[in-house]
């Protein structure tokens, strides 16, 4: 049995013990939370559409957590002005676990246990790392396994097909934390080996410095006698004279 709502100005096809992403919701985790606005119920081959809702139907679900979604990059561009803007949105959510689908004189309820783990205390699971607040017990669960499947539902032309994701998960189960193996005892050093006697080095000859030699006296320079200047010649007699 499955039903057809309207909540945040959007459409869901739900049924019973799926877990259902829709728009804030005003309470606390844990509150039950009913929808009146059911637009279709099915049942098999029975199915019953509202004019515009269904008479005597509604759809009871279970606060898990309110949070924020995936972040939305908003980017503006004028061309050829050099204006460029990046902006990012992240709306407010909550999620539900449908618990019961009543209408046409029928009820169909979810017999499972509803699990107030929310998706921040998983994801730290997943990466082992520590959650504040958390007791030991809660801090040795595994993390669920989830699996997630899309639902369309198809609309008139005036209406676009709307698309919900509807996500199940199996309890979480504890586990045992693994022994830890004993340390292996670690091997005696082996003596180390005496230093080898250095080998006694022959005392070096001392070398003898040679004596230096005398330097030879320099021969002095004999003093060249210098030579008298020649008489300059006598001037050259006129052309004119004979």
């Amino acid at each position: 049995m499955y039903a057809v709502i309207k909540t945040g100005g959007k459409q869901y096809r739900v049924k019973a013990g799926d877990l259902l992403v829709v728009e804030k919701l005003a309470g606390e985790p844990g509150a039950e939370v009913s929808f009146g606005e059911v637009l279709m119920l099915g049942d098999g081959g029975n199915v019953t559409v509202g004019a515009p809702l269904v008479s005597g139907a509604a759809v009871t679900a279970t606060l898990i957590e309110t949070r924020k979604g995936e972040k939305v990059k908003i980017f503006k561009k004028i061309r050829r002005q050099g204006y460029r803007r990046t902006r990012g949105h992240r709306q407010l959510e909550s999620v539900l676990r449908v618990t019961s689908v009543a209408g046409g004189g029928k009820t169909d309820k979810w017999d499972g246990t509803v699990d107030l783990t929310t998706k921040a205390e998983l994801n730290a699971r997943a990466r082992n790392l520590k959650i504040v607040g958390l007791t030991a017990a809660a801090a040795a669960v595994t993390p669920a396994k989830v699996q997630a499947a899309d639902v369309v539902v198809e609309g008139s032309k005036a209406s676009p097909k709307v698309k919900a994701t509807v996500v199940e998960h199996a309890d979480p189960v504890a586990t045992e934390a693994p022994a830890k193996k004993a340390a292996a005892p670690k091997k005696e050093a082996a003596p180390k080996a005496e230093p080898k006697a250095k080998a006694e080095t022959a005392p070096k000859a001392e070398a003898k410095a040679a004596p230096k030699k005398a330097a030879a006296p320099k021969a002095e320079a004999k003093a060249a006698p210098a030579k008298k200047a020649a008489p300059k010649a006598a001037a050259k007699k006129d052309k004119g004279e004979a």
